[in-house]
């Protein structure tokens, strides 16, 4: 294997363990991890009816939106990135659930599927968002049935996988 495609591999490995960071900072409510995925500097347009501002703003803003949430899961799939030196260009599709409590007893899913188009920036040796454009695809809000099993886990740093993984491992590196 060449040298040039030894780094595009590389490249793409790190850039698809920052799109797993940002789901995972998502879900864990995790700030820091959150940052960890953007430059300072990176705007980010989840369209005029999300956010629009700058992806650090976006961490504080969903943070915000989904602490009264019961739980969230985000899932990416179809990661298709194009390596240029330390520039970058991907699109992920997304896929999000998530829970509210509804009025009474009833609780509300919320499922949004969209695509992340983002242009990624290796600098001081790290890949990092740019810039991000948010497309939604499709949303819908509707009540659910009870469910067979309690919420196990937590939303923020307590839970068990950062034992496993490791506290604050990615947002450090």
């Amino acid at each position: 294997m060449s040298e040039a495609a030894l780094a595009d591999l590389l490249a793409k490995q790190a850039i698809t363990e920052r799109l797993n960071d940002y789901c995972r900072a998502m879900d864990r409510i995790d700030d820091d991890l959150g940052r960890s995925v953007f430059h300072a500097d990176a705007p980010a347009d989840y369209g005029p009816n999300i956010y629009q501002g700058t992806g650090y703003g976006f961490i504080d803003y969903v943070h915000q939106a989904h602490v009264p949430m019961i739980s969230t899961n985000h899932k990416i799939s179809n990661v298709s990135i194009t390596v240029d030196g330390d520039r970058a260009g991907s699109e992920t599709y997304v896929t999000m659930h998530g829970r509210v409590q509804g009025e009474g007893d009833t609780v509300m899913e919320i499922h949004s599927i969209g695509r992340y188009l983002d242009q990624w920036e290796k600098r001081d040796g790290q890949w990092r968002i740019a810039n991000r454009r948010y497309l939604n695809t499709m949303d819908e809000m509707r009540p659910v049935a009870a469910t067979i099993s309690a919420f196990e886990g937590a939303r923020d740093r307590s839970d068990p996988s950062y034992a496993v993984l490791g506290a604050g491992q990615r947002a450090e590196a």
